[in-house]
C-alpha cells in the first residue's frame, strides 16, 4: 500500500494551492475596487484563473478516483478520520461550487466569461440583476467557507507534523522526507 501521494496528486495539489491563494488574494482585493478599466481586467484574469481552477479541480478528483490515495495511520482515532475525510469531502465541494457560482453570477450580471480572451464561455443563465446579486451573495459566503475550510486543512496538517509526529503533512510535500 503506498505511503505517500503520487507525483501527480502532490502537483496537482500544491498548482492549486498556488492558484487558489492567488485567485482568493485578487477576489477580496478586487471586489472593492472602483469601477475602471483596471477593475475590469482584473476581474477578467480572476474569472480565467477560476475557470483554470474549475477545470484543474476536475483532473484532480478524476486522478483521486483512479489512484487511491494512502490510508490514513491506524492509530488515528475514527472520529478524526471522519473529520479529516468530510474536510477532504468539503474542500472539493466548494472547489466546485465557487466557480461555479462566479460563472453563474457572472452570466446573471451579463459578463460573459472570455477564457484567456479567446474562447468565450456560454451563459448559464439570462441577465437579471436581482439574480446577480444574490449570486455574488452567495459566491462570497462560500469563499469565506473556503477560507475557513482551508485554514482547518493547514491547521490539521500542522498539528499532524508538529504534534502528532505522524507522516500525514509529509506524504504531500513535494519530496518525501529524508530518513537520516
Amino acid at each position: 500500500m503506498a505511503t505517500h501521494y503520487t507525483k501527480t496528486a502532490k502537483s496537482l495539489h500544491w498548482l492549486m494551492a498556488i492558484l487558489l491563494f492567488g485567485l482568493l488574494a485578487l477576489g477580496f482585493y478586487m471586489q472593492d475596487l472602483p469601477l475602471s478599466p483596471e477593475k475590469l481586467k482584473l476581474y477578467s484574469w480572476h474569472k480565467w484563473a477560476g475557470v483554470t481552477a474549475f477545470l484543474l479541480v476536475l483532473a484532480r478528483l478524476g486522478w483521486r478516483v483512479t489512484h487511491v490515495p494512502p490510508a490514513l495511520p491506524a492509530t488515528m482515532p475514527k472520529l478524526m478520520q471522519l473529520a479529516a475525510h468530510a474536510g477532504h469531502l468539503a474542500l472539493y465541494g466548494l472547489m466546485l461550487a465557487i466557480p461555479l457560482s462566479g460563472w453563474l453570477m457572472s452570466s446573471a450580471k451579463g459578463f460573459q466569461t472570455v477564457w484567456f480572451g479567446v474562447l468565450p464561455i456560454p451563459d448559464l443563465l439570462d441577465k437579471n440583476k436581482e439574480v446577480g446579486d444574490l449570486l455574488q451573495t452567495v459566491h462570497m459566503g462560500l469563499n469565506l467557507l473556503f477560507v475557513a475550510t482551508l485554514a482547518a486543512h493547514i491547521g490539521a496538517a500542522l498539528k499532524h507534523h508538529f504534534i502528532d509526529k505522524d507522516d500525514i503533512l509529509t506524504r504531500m510535500l513535494p519530496q518525501p522526507a529524508k530518513e537520516i
